[in-house]
């Protein structure tokens, strides 16, 4: 009989602990759970990714999603400091990408439509006769599959989505596989990995919207944002690059340094009257391909402290212009206007349509890489 209960524990013990992957030493751990069902019954997961220091996130398989993120105040109390929905419902309705992989094309396409080796396809469109993030059902709105592990640095989950030919528009199959590590220096890093059958176009991003007060009434308007951009694109009527690039400088657009968001963003300037506040994309200095760092975010009231690394030419900084408090947030919180910013690591928009700007092209045999790091910490 000991034989028998011993070849049990022998058995089980190992297979919960690798469903789980909890190590009780260190406190790092990955644990898998139901989140909710689609519409037509398939199955969305949501994963809890642990550190040794004790930052969580949690990632559902539907639109490779981002639901919370703790990270620690100044006294070393950690809070929840993104923006997200308790069910699968909000995700679902939900039109502010909250979280989510935003794609193929995060940000704008003009007239949902490019060309590429002399072919113009025309892409759905979602915003007036505009393709934002991908379109009606873009990679927000798909179903991923997932794989857990530990990294050296940290657990990890790696997601996947195979894109069909014709997808939105856009051509060729495309496979996208997007890493999110917690490392134990409480960074959230994305890694990206995309290939194609055809050519075309690829530019994913992470939408996150964050608030480093840790509590979502909070308006973000006074968080001291610095961007490590001399220039911007400014936008027309329709929120679409103009095709110039400007200097920030003598602008409201100036975060060369920390600066309150709040403290000029209803200046009298065309630009931000245009956006509604700030949704620009800000040209990177010292784009040359490798990971630098984009911009810092300091919350005053707690210490939190932001740093998002890239390895991208441009971040658009979002200022939730268009937050309406619907659907309900988590614990039935309404995200209202400006209660939380988003910083999205990725190429410029309508990049397409703008030949001198950097390239989005992706080829057969070819494979799009992309880092992006968010690094916490406290003052």
């Amino acid at each position: 009989m000991k034989r028998i209960i011993y070849l049990f524990i022998a058995l089980v013990i190992p297979f919960v602990t690798t469903i789980g992957q909890t190590n009780k030493k260190d406190h790092a751990m990955i644990e898998k759970s139901l989140f909710g069902k689609l519409k037509d019954g398939k199955e969305v997961y949501i994963y809890t990714l642990k550190n040794k220091p004790g930052a969580t996130v949690k990632i559902i398989t539907y639109g490779a999603t981002v639901v919370s993120l703790t990270a620690p105040d100044r006294n070393g109390k950690y809070a929840d400091v993104a923006l997200g929905y308790d069910n699968l419902e909000g995700y679902e309705t939900g039109s502010a990408y909250l979280g989510a992989i935003a794609g193929r094309y995060a940000n704008r396409i003009a007239g949902a439509k490019f060309t590429l080796d002399g072919k113009t396809y025309q892409l759905s469109a979602n915003d007036g006769k505009n393709q934002l993030h991908g379109g009606k059902i873009g990679f927000s709105k798909d179903l991923w599959t997932a794989k857990s592990f530990e990294s050296k640095s940290g657990p990890a989950l790696e997601l996947t989505l195979v894109s069909p030919d014709g997808d939105q528009g856009y051509p060729g199959e495309v496979t996208l596989h997007v890493t999110y590590t917690l490392t134990n220096d409480n960074e959230l890093r994305i890694d990206y990995k995309g290939t194609t059958n055809k050519p075309t176009i690829l530019n994913p991003t992470n939408h996150t919207y964050f608030n480093l007060t840790g509590v979502f009434t909070n308006t973000i308007l006074n968080h001291e944002v610095k961007i490590n951009a001399d220039y911007y694109t400014p936008i027309d009527k329709e929120s679409i690059p103009t095709g110039k690039i400007d200097k920030v400088e003598n602008t409201p657009l100036d975060f060369l340094k920390l600066t309150a968001i709040g403290s000029r963003i209803n200046d009298n300037f065309e630009q931000l009257k245009l956006a509604h506040g700030y949704d620009f994309n800000y040209v990177l200095n010292n784009y040359n391909g490798k990971v630098r760092e984009a911009a810092d975010v300091y919350e005053p009231t707690t210490g939190r402290y932001l740093q998002i690394f890239t390895d991208e030419p441009g971040l658009q900084f979002y200022t939730g212009n268009f937050l309406n408090g619907t659907p309900l947030g988590k614990n039935g919180v309404a995200y209202l206007f400006r209660t939380g910013f988003a910083m999205e690591a990725e190429h410029y928009p309508d990049s397409p349509n703008e030949p001198k700007w950097p390239s989005v092209v992706l080829n057969p045999g070819q494979t799009y890489r992309q880092t992006t790091i968010y690094k916490f910490s406290a003052k």
